[in-house]
């Protein structure tokens, strides 16, 4: 019998013989683990999808340079995906999750492969072809934050998931402190951004009074869905390492901040789909699935440029050091401008 060919991933960053093993343990087949395939997309974690037996998996780790809270972060992300089965929630199904790094030396977790296609990749001739498909496809993103606004995270054992009580008052000094952690990496000089402190200020003097915790995602965009190939809708919103306990109002906002609309700033994904409803049109189908009052929705939207701004910009930090590609850094530090512009244009319009 042949040999299977060689994983395209090399062993320090999964070992496949280990996860299988590990598998063993838990009865998740049997055998080699063929058909080994990255999964392009995202610039943080490496996907990696197999088969075993009969079943594919999908495997997905921290990046080989893992950040301090890169483990803690991976099961999180296992903890929700295992919360919101059989929610309305698109998603990917959690097979199994491994909380420690002996094993490959990150925690990790192992998921359904989903079916269908990411848009800002490209879209299938169905999409390109029908106008009221792309329609369809933003709204379909507005419902599924509104669905994830929906989820009561304490009967769905998330009481503890995230720290209710300030979030509000802690959003622009969190930021802020993890802007200035990047100036300990070797190589990077400090954040040149126009407006980070202005924006921080407006945010602080400005913040909501009152608010309504609930499950968020975090960095809600189209590059962190899939949709079907046979009718524009989600299959899963994926990439849930920020999710946290905070306001869903933020996710509209991110959602926002980041539409691929014409005379954008600053879209975390591309997208070539001219049909695709407005901001205002996005803000109105949301309000349609939640009974959240919307009033103070321009404040989440500038949060939203100043968290994912700031997020990004640590990834233009670590390619300063040496721990990114160059070219990501480059790509993302140019968005992380366009949201800051869009954050002022706000404040000011």
């Amino acid at each position: 019998m042949a040999a299977p060919p060689p994983s395209p991933v090399p062993p320090e960053v999964v070992d496949l013989e280990r996860v299988a093993a590990w598998m063993d343990e838990r009865t998740l087949g049997r055998g080699p683990i063929t058909d080994v395939a990255l999964i392009a997309g995202g610039t943080q974690n490496v996907l990696l999808r197999f088969r075993r037996d009969d079943r594919e998996y999908v495997l997905r780790r921290p990046p080989p340079h893992k950040r301090a809270n890169s483990d803690e972060t991976m099961r999180r992300e296992a903890r929700v995906l295992a919360a919101l089965a059989g929610t309305d929630v698109p998603h990917p199904a959690l097979i199994a999750a491994c909380a420690d790094t002996d094993v490959i030396g990150a925690a990790f977790t192992l998921m359904e492969p989903v079916d269908g296609f990411n848009p800002s990749t490209g879209l299938p001739d169905a999409y390109r072809d029908r106008p009221d498909w792309q329609r369809r496809m933003g709204l379909a993103m507005a419902d599924g934050i509104a669905a994830l606004a929906r989820v009561d995270h304490v009967a769905r054992g998330l009481a503890d998931f995230g720290k209710a009580e300030g979030w509000l008052e802690r959003q622009v000094p969190r930021w802020r402190a993890q802007l200035a952690s990047y100036s300990e990496l070797d190589g990077y000089d400090g954040p040149d951004i126009p407006g980070v402190d202005d924006v921080a200020r407006w945010l602080d003097a400005h913040r909501p009074g009152t608010w309504q915790p609930g499950l968020i995602h975090g960095d809600c965009h189209f590059a962190n869905v899939i949709f079907r190939y046979d009718a524009p809708e989600l299959s899963a919103i994926v990439d849930w390492e920020l999710a946290t306990i905070g306001d869903p109002l933020l996710d509209l906002g991110h959602l926002l901040a980041t539409w691929p609309e014409p005379g954008s700033p600053a879209a975390a994904a591309t997208v070539d789909a001219p049909a695709l409803p407005t901001r205002a049109e996005v803000i109105d189908q949301y309000a349609r699935g939640t009974t959240r009052p919307l009033h103070d929705l321009a404040w989440f939207q500038v949060l939203a440029c100043y968290r994912l701004g700031i997020i990004l910009e640590g990834t233009y930090a670590r390619a300063a050091a040496g721990k990114a590609p160059r070219d990501v850094g480059e790509v993302l530090h140019a968005i992380t401008l366009g949201l800051f512009a869009q954050a002022v244009g706000l404040i000011e319009g």
